[in-house]
């Protein structure tokens, strides 16, 4: 991979950053509604401060930050590092000012395109090279996160703000669920080739699986409108004890950002309240929802494994093709569709390191290493995922509990 192209990606990256946030008003950069939802000001310093932290300050020599106390104000969870500011507190840093964090990141961005331009006449231009590739990938998982942060800060307005604004989507048919079989067998999971990934898609290695089907689609808001009318909410046999125990105590009646007003099924989007449509995939479900639905549908969520094995064999440019020769499907089946584009898709895997797993080393290697407990594994990716990031062994996980994301369901059995 040339410099000359590092350098496009990451300064088309960058500026990707400041596109999508164009549409906010001033007041909505601080906005925090939760301790897990950051404010986008802070999703721009943050990604600013991986490339400070973990290029300019070790490569470039005499490198000056523009404010040293960012090192604490922007770090994440990166205990090597040293000390953050605490998570829930985000929303309160009205200072630095929107400029200051801009003129931050422009101050990390010329030291960045000075080192790579330099950075085939440096001793550790390999390691400049693949940090600044996944300072990259993080920060488009910041752009992500922007999305999904936002839409829940903005749901908490009873004005329901839209981020922009757009023509209601138009009612469309929805293709009957038909499920499509696959044989056991030994395959290989885990990425493999020269294209980048994240440590914890490594290393490749053998699962066996047994014989199983997966649903051609992704489940309906009218698919789960009868989960819910059929008193799933009030039905303890369906969940998990955890699961059950969310229920009660966050009196959850329905997914995340659905709204009943006088009679009329609506949906809080990026685009504001929209009448909710019944053959779009329902999102914003957590994994303890997707487990009791599938469980309620005589089903069950996929495991990781099967995901991928599936997601791998469809080849086409789309990433929506036939499945290849080598796992042949049942005659009840037919292409699998929504895999990538639409919502997250829980799985019933727990995160855990894959076999022979070592984290990076270094602060560095807590990136994924220190999360691997108590949460489970999405598969796929959103329509706010970036297109660059689907891959069938991107590993998403979250708690079990978690709802601001945009996660959905496909049945297994």
């Amino acid at each position: 991979m040339s410099t000359e192209s590092i350098i496009d990606r990451f300064v088309s990256t960058r500026e990707r950053f400041l596109t999508i946030c164009e549409p906010l008003e001033v007041e909505d950069y601080g906005l925090q509604a939760a301790e897990f939802a950051s404010p986008p000001k802070w999703h721009l310093a943050h990604s600013s401060w991986f490339f400070e932290t973990f290029l300019l300050k070790p490569f470039v020599v005499g490198y000056e930050p523009l404010e040293p106390l960012y090192e604490v104000l922007f770090n994440s969870y990166y205990n090597g590092i040293g000390d953050q500011h605490p998570r829930g507190q985000r929303g309160l840093l009205s200072r630095p000012s929107l400029d200051e964090v801009l003129a931050y990141r422009a101050h990390v961005d010329r030291a960045m395109v000075s080192l790579l331009k330099a950075a085939d006449e440096h001793a550790s231009e390999e390691s400049i090279i693949s940090r600044t590739v996944l300072g990259i990938e993080h920060e488009r998982q910041h752009q992500e996160l922007f999305f999904t942060d936002l839409k829940f800060s903005l749901s908490a307005n009873p004005l329901y703000p839209s981020y922009v604004s757009a023509p209601a989507e138009q009612g469309q048919a929805l293709e009957p669920l038909l499920w499509t079989g696959f044989e056991e067998g030994l395959v290989e999971i885990g990425h493999s080739g020269d294209g980048f990934c994240f440590d914890h898609e490594l290393p490749r290695h053998r699962v066996f699986l047994e014989s199983f089907e997966l649903a051609n689609r992704l489940v309906s808001n009218g698919e789960y409108q009868a989960f819910v009318d059929d008193g799933a909410y009030q039905r303890p046999e369906l969940w998990l004890a955890d699961g059950w125990a969310a229920v009660q105590e966050n009196h959850w009646t329905g997914p995340l950002h659905w709204v009943d007003r006088d009679g009329e099924a609506l949906e809080f989007t990026l685009m504001g309240l929209q009448p909710r449509q019944a053959a779009t995939p329902v999102s914003h479900v957590s994994g303890y929802e997707a487990d009791a639905y599938a469980r309620w549908a005589g089903a069950r969520l996929p495991r990781e494994a099967e995901w991928e094995q599936v997601a791998a064999s469809h080849v086409s440019d789309s990433l929506l093709s036939s499945v290849d020769s080598h796992h042949p499907r049942s005659a009840v089946g037919g292409d699998l569709q929504q895999l990538y584009g639409e919502c997250w898709q829980w799985t019933q895997s727990a995160y855990s390191p894959y076999p022979g797993f070592a984290p990076s080393a270094g602060a560095i290697g807590e990136y994924n290493g220190k999360f691997m407990s108590n949460q489970w594994i999405l598969r796929g990716g959103s329509c706010v995922t970036p297109p660059s990031q689907a891959r069938p062994t991107y590993r998403n996980f979250f708690y079990p509990r978690d709802r601001w994301q945009f996660s959905g369901i496909r049945l297994a059995r």
